[in-house]
């Protein structure tokens, strides 16, 4: 096991005392290790021992026969938890118990959050040690702060263990009451969680504002001005803002139904009246008719927290929340940066000092504030406060010192952090900026204002350090960014150089990115910073959201499952009740509330709460429970979208296999696929009467010469196909639906379309796998076939690519023979060909590639096979990601497979033994 020194039990004085130390991770274990003394034994619990069962499988044989066993949670006596540990991990904790034996105390190191606590508690739970038992905690690993840590224990905080364990029986109380519901009302295996229904709505209430979006039109006239020679720069962009003294309409006039919103008076220009004023400021003279000058002051940001890191992290790098935390997590454990789960700006005067000492060796004395900075904020939701995200140590190591140690991802994130550590401690940026208005009178009569605005930097301060990126769906303005205008005096004559009539339309909002979500959540004390990476993922992993590009889209199955909540059970995803829900479980943190009393006044009703809470309403049982069979559920799966060009009205159905839209046309049903990847708001009335023209049956392309079956092309759910049409069997000898004969599919290639695939095309492609020939040496047969993720040639369980779909048809055999004769990589060979190829492992030094598996995606280097998570995508996983998967599976050692059972002794006639006894 990691950091193990093992030597005998001591029984001398403190000097040789022996203590075991555990924390979560192999890499902390290693890291902590080579801080300690050789009094100290090291070792890694690999994250959590034990949970509340999973399934039926889980509980223990003495709990089978409770009717809340599979809940995990005994809600009749003192809403008492059943924690199992988990198969994978028993071996360990006999390990650790073993580990226990050899030692004079225990030290507790997990992290220092609620979750950290809540591990501290479970081992101990688990180990039940005879020894004296500490808590260990630091918030960043260095020699420093570990020896402090070490030297310093306190008691377990049964506080935050109640509140993170209440954390815990509340989600499965609200999962396990919740999710059946959707399984009857919506379709199985879906899930709700206490927060992860929240922020799915967050994401369809946003998609429905798109929807309903109407699109307003108005025009402008844009304009460059020319100051004269004298002038720097000479020319610079004005626009029209007012036309005889009455302002002209933008876009933030006018409201989410196209309509102008009627606060202020305004004049909407359009088309022909914009290109008649541009015509009529031909040559007509301008003059400057006032000039407003004010400087501005713009302070540093705060330090990192979690949330802005990764709201940060997303914006300048790309990453998602995910990636971010366990960049950051490689990076707190070995020893480059503060903890990374804190909702706190605060830094130490350790850190303070670090930081001004290197912004002045950096960029001068000038450049720090005058005074040491501090940042403080009201935290709605705090998890306890620590420090903010820092570069750790007494003296920060610059990026460049530590970029040969570090790989791509974990460089850019630390030179970020570092970035807005020493950023935080300097001083302010100034600047001036500038409001010029130009009048004239175009030669239609009316008099017009321009405006022109610009902005300067005159020093720099922080932003030498650090410039925050701006949202890319929300645009914006860097802070870093500068707009010249020449010194102008008011009634200085101007000349205009150019002039353009510009159409403009609204815009509706913008989708959530993964950013602004977690901004979004933050602000309305939804969950906590902690939890956002998780959230985001779980959403996408349950197929309730999907990203395009960077945005968040919600899938129909998400329009439904909101739905339902909020008609029949809308405080269970309420902002504003989510948020005081989360205030009473800190409550508890706190020591200020009773974890029982909180569970059951909470499930089966009482005084918790603010008036109208689910506690204060009859309890999460009752509400859940009440009304359930009432719920329509197919007034909850159809989504309404809007009438078609006769009133007909269109819904899109969320069906067992997939969504589908529908309408009624005299008094029968017409239906129509809708693809996976066509988002919500893109679905507009246009693209509704093409996908309705194409009948669900399918176009028919003719008749197979060879079958006599009607071959047709459909729309499915993951695109365009043709199929063969099989004859309904007779009514006497109608086969079972296993022995039914399947019909014949092809997907249409790339170059295809539905509308002009023709019959050739289509027994072409049913014609797939085309057998190319025998391979002369082995007799085998080779084909080409087309697979997810393109054409390739297949022998025996060996695949190889082939460069495009039109080689199905045209390789030969002589073509595939020398395919096959390159040099194959080592490996066992795949039953497709590879999806990607990457770069080199770090570890074995051999290529790595990307492979369809059995149960998906997964990345090997020949040596040791990692699966892709859910939130990793074939097509952007970097090499970084990929060797830390394969570097996970090969820590988790290999797997351990069952013995084959024995098979019995042949018995011999003469020999009689005694029954054998059941175990028990």
């Amino acid at each position: 096991m990691a950091g193990s020194t093992r030597t005998k039990k001591s029984s001398g004085g403190e000097g040789s005392i022996r203590r075991l130390v555990i924390v979560e991770s192999p890499t902390k274990a290693r890291k902590i290790a080579s801080y300690l003394g050789a009094n100290f034994v090291v070792e890694s619990s690999r994250g959590h021992i034990r949970d509340l069962p999973r399934g039926a499988a889980d509980v223990p044989a003495k709990y089978k026969g409770q009717a809340w066993a599979r809940l995990g949670v005994d809600v009749d006596h003192g809403f008492e938890p059943l924690y199992v540990v988990s198969a994978d991990k028993k071996s360990l904790v006999s390990e650790l118990k073993e580990a226990l034996k050899d030692v004079d105390e225990l030290y507790l190191a997990t992290d220092g959050d609620r979750e950290g606590e809540a591990i501290a508690w479970h081992l101990l739970e688990t180990l039940k040690p005879k020894v004296p038992v500490r808590r260990m905690v630091f918030h960043e690993i260095t020699e420093s702060a570990i020896q402090a840590a070490a030297a310093n224990p306190r008691d377990l905080d049964q506080d935050l263990v109640d509140a993170q364990e209440t954390r815990r029986i509340l989600d499965r109380l609200y999962g396990y009451e919740v999710s059946p519901v959707l399984w009857k009302k919506v379709m199985p295996k879906l899930s709700a969680g206490r927060v992860q229904s929240v922020a799915t709505r967050l994401v369809v209430e946003r998609e429905r504002e798109r929807m309903k979006f109407v699109s307003a039109s108005y025009w402008d006239i844009s304009a460059q001005m020319d100051a004269g020679a004298d002038a720097a720069p000479r020319q610079f962009g004005a626009r029209l803002v007012a036309v005889d003294g009455t302002r002209l309409a933008t876009g933030r006039d006018f409201g989410s139904d196209g309509k102008l919103t009627g606060k202020s008076d305004v004049t909407v220009l359009d088309e022909a009246q914009a290109r008649a004023i541009a015509a009529g400021l031909q040559n007509a003279p301008v003059k400057v008719s006032s000039v407003e000058e004010k400087p501005y002051t713009r302070k540093p940001y705060a330090p990192f927290m979690t949330s802005t890191l990764q709201q940060e992290a997303g914006r300048k790098l790309r990453f998602s929340a995910d990636r971010t935390m366990r960049t950051a997590q490689k990076l707190y454990e070995n020893g480059y940066i503060t903890y990374m789960r804190t909702d706190s700006t605060t830094l130490s005067e350790t850190a303070i000092n670090a930081a001004r000492t290197q912004a002045t060796d950096l960029y001068g004395a000038q450049y720090v504030s005058p005074q040491p900075r501090q940042y403080t904020r009201k935290v709605k939701n705090a998890q306890e406060a620590h420090e903010a995200i820092r570069p750790a140590g007494e003296v920060f190591r610059t990026p460049g010192q530590v970029a040969a140690e570090l790989d791509s991802d974990e460089f850019k994130l630390y030179e970020m952090i570092w970035q807005r550590t020493i950023a935080s401690q300097m001083a302010d940026a100034r600047g001036n900026t500038t409001s010029i208005r130009i009048q004239g009178r175009a030669g239609t009569g009316q008099e017009v204002t321009f405006a022109a605005s610009g902005r300067t930097i005159t020093f720099a301060g922080f932003l030498k350090a650090y410039v925050e990126t701006v949202d890319a769906e929300a645009g914006g303005e860097s802070d870093d960014a500068e707009s010249r205008l020449p010194l102008l005096v008011k009634d200085q004559d101007l000349t205009i150089a150019e002039l353009s009539a510009d159409g403009h339309s609204t815009s509706p909002p913008s989708r959530y990115t993964e950013p602004s979500l977690i901004k979004t959540m933050e602000e309305l004390g939804i969950g906590r910073p902690s939890t956002y990476s998780s959230i985001i993922s779980t959403v996408q992993d349950r197929g309730y959201v999907w990203k395009k590009g960077a945005a968040l889209v919600p899938s129909w199955v998400a329009f439904a499952v909101v739905g339902l909540l909020e008609q029949h059970f809308g405080r269970l995803v309420d902002y504003d009740f989510t948020a005081a829900l989360e205030d009473e479980l800190d409550g508890i943190a706190a020591g200020r509330q009773g974890r029982t009393n909180w569970l059951s006044g909470f499930y089966f009703g009482g005084s918790i709460g603010p008036d109208g809470s689910i506690g204060r309403s009859g309890g999460l049982k009752k509400l859940v429970g009440t009304g359930v069979e009432d719920i329509d559920p197919r007034e909850v799966n159809s989504i309404p979208l809007f009438s078609d060009a006769e009133g007909r009205t269109v819904v899109v159905r969320v069906g067992r296999f997939g969504p589908y839209l529908e309408r009624e046309v005299d008094g029968v049903a017409q239906r129509a696929n809708v693809q996976d990847d066509l988002a919500p708001d893109e679905l507009s009335a246009e693209i509704a009467e093409k996908l309705f023209s194409t009948p669900q049956e399918g176009r028919s392309l003719g008749t197979d010469p060879v079958s006599g079956n009607e071959i047709v092309a459909k729309e499915g759910r993951f695109g365009p196909y043709v199929t063969e049409v099989l004859p309904e069997p007779s009514e006497n000898g109608t086969p079972s639906k296993a022995k039914a004969p399947k019909p014949r599919t092809g997907s249409l290639f790339k170059s295809m379309s539905l509308d002009s695939v023709t019959l050739d095309d289509a027994l072409k492609l049913l014609s797939l796998p085309r057998v190319v020939g025998k391979d002369p040496e082995t007799g085998a047969e080779i084909t080409a076939q087309n697979g997810r993720y393109g054409p390739y040639l297949k022998k025996g369980t060996d695949s190889r690519s082939l460069v495009d779909e039109s080689q199905i048809f045209t390789v030969t055999l002589d073509e595939a023979l020398k395919i096959y004769s390159e040099p194959k990589k080592r490996g066992r060979a795949a039953a497709a060909p590879p999806l990607r190829e990457m770069g080199n492992d770090p570890v074995s030094g051999k290529p790595m590639v990307i492979k369809e598996g059995r149960f998906g995606p997964y990345v090997t280097d020949g040596e040791a096979n990692a699966s892709l998570r859910k939130t990793d995508s074939v097509e952007s996983i970097t090499d970084e990601r990929a060797a830390e998967l394969l570097a996970e599976k090969r820590a988790k050692g290999p797997v351990k497979k069952k013995a084959p059972a024995k098979k019995p002794a042949a018995k011999k006639p003469a020999a009689k033994k005694a029954p054998a006894k059941s175990k028990s």
